[in-house]
């Protein structure tokens, strides 16, 4: 989980409250609010969990093509829980609160951004040439770090809306529970899951680390890290590549 999103100041959290009231007619629209994004957002939240968490996995004996191919279906996952996420948002309209439609629309246009990142991503590591596996190492290294930067890209998004009442809202759905999800990527985790895609890490209110807000799909994963590693690993061997041991998670 994030913990600097968790450092949020009591006061700003108190005037993000203030800012919004805390009528009973507010209070249900939010929780309507929620109950819909987070109800069509709990797949994808799950889904960018998981190809995160693969794209740190190490394979031993797997073939760079069956690699390339593997990873290449992470990225299309991440690519689709984003667009998945941002669909939900955007069907949900603006939420009531303080400047609720430029805070919806930032988001849902962040998350497609992250999308079409993903999906210029994929296409950049299907077409590296896995012949050479010294140079295929390289390409995944740079794909690695892209991947991580549009992972940061959807979970800023989606952090934007686990703030103040909106956040409490989301954090009481099932869709956007911490755990209820999916698993939090490991090998090679540095974060919440996504994203979704997939997928955020957790907010003040407790909303879940996406892989991918409470869509917290798209996680900060360190993506193909360890895909990277057995390119590596390969490459130096010449033989099947071997599993070093996948760092420890670090909050991000």
């Amino acid at each position: 989980m994030n913990k600097r999103l968790l450092a949020v100041p009591a006061l700003g959290a108190l005037l993000a409250f203030g800012a919004v009231g805390c009528g009973d007619d507010n209070s249900k629209q939010l929780e309507s609010w929620a109950t819909s994004v987070c109800g069509a957002a709990k797949d994808p939240i799950a889904q960018a969990q998981t190809a995160l968490a693969d794209t740190g996995q190490v394979k031993t004996g797997e073939a760079p093509a069956d690699l390339q191919k593997r990873l290449s279906a992470d990225i299309g996952r991440l690519a689709k829980t984003n667009q998945d996420i941002a669909a939900a948002i955007d069907s949900a309209g603006a939420p009531k609160v303080d400047d609720g439609a430029n805070l919806q629309k930032d988001t849902v246009t962040e998350l497609n951004k992250a999308a079409d990142g993903y999906l210029d991503v994929q296409k950049k590591l299907d077409g590296l040439s896995n012949a050479d596996q010294g140079k295929f190492a390289d390409g995944l290294r740079s794909v690695a770090d892209q991947v991580q930067q549009l992972a940061s890209l959807s979970t800023q998004a989606q952090a934007k809306l686990q703030r103040g009442e909106l956040g409490a809202a989301m954090a009481k759905q099932e869709g956007c529970k911490p755990g209820t999800a999916g698993a939090a990527p490991t090998a090679g985790a540095s974060g919440s899951a996504g994203a979704s895609g997939s997928p955020a890490a957790g907010g003040a209110t407790g909303t879940p680390a996406p892989g991918t807000p409470a869509p917290g799909s798209t996680d900060t994963a360190s993506p193909a890290a360890g895909a990277t590693a057995t390119a590596t690993g390969a490459a130096s061997t010449g033989s099947a590549p071997a599993t070093p041991s996948a760092p420890a998670p670090s909050a991000s």
